[in-house]
């Protein structure tokens, strides 16, 4: 690895450990030429994917287009940038788990709207208008109101959606945290 300082190739790892939950690996290196200490990190490279658009067109999967797009839905809320990073983190992984290659947009929506439902309503709101393309306001009252009444219907059987959930998780393979079932 070259020295950000010098530009000599030759270094020394003296510290390395994993990071974000096992998925990179961070090193602490010292230039042999400078002395200069300086990090780098490694992660897997993962095979990229598309995203099948309305038109059929084929786009690669940006990951900055995703974020932003629930950055936008979250912007002025109480939602820690770690949680959004989750939910982006947690719909690659379903992605990549359920589809070969290629997944349809509308697809990612409906991951995106299933995570900030569980995240924060305004920002599940702000996303559903957009991506359900709401015309009018009484499209905004419906979805609230569906909203209303699915957080009523679990505040008055929690215990029924627990044990629902338990059974679910007995099951050999990994469910993903934020699943449209």
């Amino acid at each position: 690895m070259r020295c950000p300082i010098c530009t000599q190739d030759h270094d020394k790892v003296v510290d390395s450990r994993t990071a974000q939950d096992g998925n990179i690996v961070r090193r602490r290196r010292k230039c042999l030429a400078c002395g200069h200490k300086f990090t780098t990190y490694e992660a897997v490279e993962r095979d990229p994917f598309y995203v099948i658009k309305k038109d059929q067109r084929r786009e690669l999967y940006q990951r900055d287009k995703l974020l932003g797009g629930i950055l936008t839905a979250c912007k002025k809320r109480p939602v820690p940038m770690k949680s959004i990073e989750l939910l982006v983190h947690t719909i690659e992984m379903d992605i990549r788990s359920g589809f070969q290659g290629e997944v349809p947009s509308w697809k990612i929506g409906e991951l995106v709207i299933n995570g900030l439902k569980q995240l924060d309503d305004v920002a599940y709101v702000r996303f559903a208008s957009v991506y359900r393309q709401f015309k009018d306001a009484e499209e905004f009252i419906a979805e609230l109101r569906k909203l209303k009444a699915e957080q009523h219907s679990k505040t008055r059987h929690p215990k029924r959606e627990l044990s629902q959930k338990a059974k679910k998780s007995s099951k050999k393979e990994i469910l993903p945290l934020f699943s449209d079932s």
